[in-house]
């Protein structure tokens, strides 16, 4: 185990890793990034996240609130390797800071309460996680606290998560007493003496000797029969050598079959430099993933991490402030070297590289270059946003960008000086630029400028970064979910005429529609077009024009204007003007014909829902029940856990503002919970509407 200093390190593609740090809010992810820089010499001492001294925290809100909040880079070196290590956000209204994190890199290291196990959040990063193919690897922190249960923890992870846990450590201690671990692999023991820091290798003890032979010879059995190398060497020698052992968890980890555990303390500096020693053993480089595919004129391409290809690189996170941007690109083939000029397909815009920056939170290394692999930031881009592909101009590509989820919480804003009005808006602009899951509008209504994003919370730290930032003092009005319509029961053979003839050419289209609920189940999302006409009654050119006016007619719904789902329309009939008929005429009918048919239907507002999960002490149980009762909550299950109980419910997000502060008033501050967003559900019958 050793360091180097990253200025000296030029290393090739294979001894770099890039990854991020995941799990459910206060498992403790910074605290585990802080102990990685300590640990690798990049930083001298270890930031608290409870005194605001962590680096990867830099951002005044997370140093107030003690959270993450935006994904942050850092950059260190580990045995020769050069790590490139991603802090994400915990709290659920910033998972799409996670999402765009996730598109670009390699693989993560998923951090788990050794008390609490797999959490809420931590199940939402690692199916994040599974839809990207990541590889992880899992470290167990707060071994020391009190209830801390490796095996309870694990068996959570294998139960809820489903993956293969394979334990390469057993704790030597436990809660107060954990001093160290022993590692399976290798046979060794690891102790950290108090207030030393430093890791001390000795044999296993006598007093666990047995019981680490035990699991050593359960890890092999796990992986032999999962990888066929190993199952060869196990059946003609009944055990795996270190080396073989070593192999097989690399390959397991980086084809997803298996998930190599860890455990330790990274408030004590317990277990940290065996995960840097995983990172480097069983995470892959940029060289062990497949290569990146993107598109050129419609016709797939893909990428291999190779310096000499074609430059390809996909922007991920853009830093705008009032003296300039700063673009976080993950560079997948290719050099780019200060001062070169690239090209965005998708604003069809040449841009000039200023400046190349190796990223150390709000700190910055000046490059010269960066090769395929690299996670680096860069200076100049004027036009390029989240997601947008920059590549060589005589080599286009556009790569897929990550999705952005679409907002459930709206507040009004504006300025409180009518002369700030301008100011505002430049505000909410570099808000949205630099957060894609924030959007601003206008309502058509009121005049309103209406914010829209993830959760209270997500809107909270918008609006407060607005202040912050030398943007004018705001009025926020209280928070509004975004509704949706569904159809319950439909129309039938609805005839819809667009006859307009006011001199010259006139518009003609005639249109028959049926329309229905697309599931049986109340809320089903997405909308699904058909074409039943024969005998070429309606063109097939108009077909296609008929569809995007039923798309423009889906914007608003007849019972609030809220967004219409859900919904089957089916285009049965019609017949055109041999002058009159148009595209314009046929989107026009679909468009007010849909609309029509949506009046005549029976319609359902649906509302936003969120699973709840709720810390409470037990004397406390009773009335915090009463409350989510009377939220119109569901409560789907109940564990009980030393002295607290954990509830979990289904409660509509209207019904969940403030109830921070009327948890806490319930249960003497000693209260917690989580939030989840699970999709829409139909609103109280009451609220129905024919």
């Amino acid at each position: 185990m050793r360091t180097e200093p990253l200025r000296h390190l030029t290393t090739p593609l294979a001894t770099v890793r890039n990854l991020g740090i995941l799990a459910h809010v206060d498992a403790g992810k910074t605290t585990v990034t802080e102990r990685i820089l300590f640990t690798t010499g990049t930083t001298h001492r270890r930031g608290e996240v409870h005194d605001g001294t962590t680096v990867t925290d830099f951002d005044p809100q997370e140093r107030d609130r003690g959270i993450t909040i935006f994904a942050a880079a850092v950059s260190c070196a580990w045995d020769g390797h050069r790590i490139n290590l991603i802090d994400t956000p915990g709290h659920v209204d910033f998972a799409d800071e996670v999402e765009r994190s996730l598109r670009v890199l390699d693989g993560a290291i998923a951090v788990f309460d050794a008390v609490a196990g797999v959490e809420p959040q931590s199940e939402s990063v690692w199916r994040q996680a599974d839809r990207h193919g990541v590889p992880r690897i899992a470290f167990v922190n707060k071994m020391d606290r009190a209830g801390a249960d490796l095996d309870a923890t694990v068996e959570s992870i294998r139960r809820r998560l489903h993956p293969v846990p394979l334990v390469v450590q057993l704790p030597i201690g436990a809660e107060d007493g954990f001093t160290g671990v022993v590692d399976l692999v290798r046979m060794r023991s690891l102790v950290w003496a108090d207030g030393e820091g430093t890791v001390e290798e000795g044999p296993v003890p006598d007093a666990l000797r047995e019981e680490a032979g035990r699991r050593r010879r359960r890890l092999e059995e796990a992986v032999a029969e999962l990888n066929a190398p190993a199952l060869e060497e196990f059946c003609a020698e009944s055990a795996l050598s270190a080396p073989t052992l070593t192999a097989a968890l690399r390959e397991l980890t980086r084809t997803g079959d298996g998930v190599v555990v860890l455990c330790g303390s990274a408030y004590r500096n317990r277990g940290v430099e065996p995960l840097l020693d995983a990172v480097v053993a069983y995470l892959p480089s940029p060289l062990d993933v497949p290569a990146v595919r993107g598109t050129h004129d419609g016709v797939e391409e893909r990428r291999t991490a190779d310096p000499e290809a074609p430059f390809a690189a996909l922007a991920f996170k853009v830093n705008a402030t009032a003296t300039g941007r700063l673009t976080y690109v993950r560079l997948y083939s290719g050099t780019l070297e200060k001062g070169d000029t690239v090209w965005d397909p998708g604003t069809r815009r040449a841009e000039r590289v200023a400046r190349i920056l190796r990223v150390m939170a709000d700190r910055h290394e000046r490059l010269e270059r960066a090769v395929a692999g690299d996670i680096v930031a860069v200076v100049g881009l004027k036009s390029s946003r989240v997601g947008s592909t920059l590549c060589a101009s005589d080599a286009p590509l556009v790569l897929e960008p990550p999705t952005v989820a679409d907002p459930v919480v709206s507040v009004a804003v504006e300025a409180r000086r009518s002369t700030d009005t301008g100011r505002l808006a430049s505000a909410l602009a570099r808000l949205v630029e630099e957060d894609p899951s924030l959007v601003v509008r206008t309502d058509a209504e009121t005049g309103q400028t209406v914010l829209s994003g993830m959760g209270e919370l997500h809107l909270d730290v918008a609006v407060e970064k607005v202040r912050r930032d030398g943007g004018p003092e705001v009025n926020v009005g209280r928070p509004r979910v975004a509704y949706r319509e569904t159809v319950v029961r439909g129309v039938t053979g609805l005839v819809f005429r667009h006859v307009k003839q006011d001199g010259g050419a006139g518009q003609f289209a005639h249109v028959v529609l049926d329309v229905e609920p697309m599931d049986a189940e109340p809320g089903a999302a997405g909308f699904e077009f058909r074409s039943s006409v024969v005998g070429g009654r309606v063109p097939q050119e108009y077909v296609r024009a008929v569809e995007a006016g039923c798309r423009d007619a889906l914007a608003e719904g007849p019972l609030g204007g809220h967004p219409v789902t859900g919904l089957r329309v089916t285009l049965t009939d019609g017949s055109t003007h041999v002058k009159d008929s148009s595209d314009t005429a046929f989107r026009t009918a679909g468009r007010l014909g849909l609309r029509e048919a949506l009046r005549l239907a029976e319609l359902a507002l649906l509302e936003p829902v969120a699973e709840v999960t709720v810390t409470v002490p037990e004397e406390a149980v009773g009335g915090v029940l009463g409350d989510l009762a009377a939220r119109r909550g569901r409560v789907t299950g109940s564990a009980a856990r030393s002295d607290v109980a954990v509830l979990t419910a289904t409660v509509p997000l209207a019904e969940l503002f403030g109830y921070a502060t009327r948890l806490r008033s319930r249960t003497q501050g000693r209260g917690t919970f989580t939030t989840r967003p699970t999709g829409y559900a139909a609103a109280p019958a009451d609220a129905r509407v024919k």
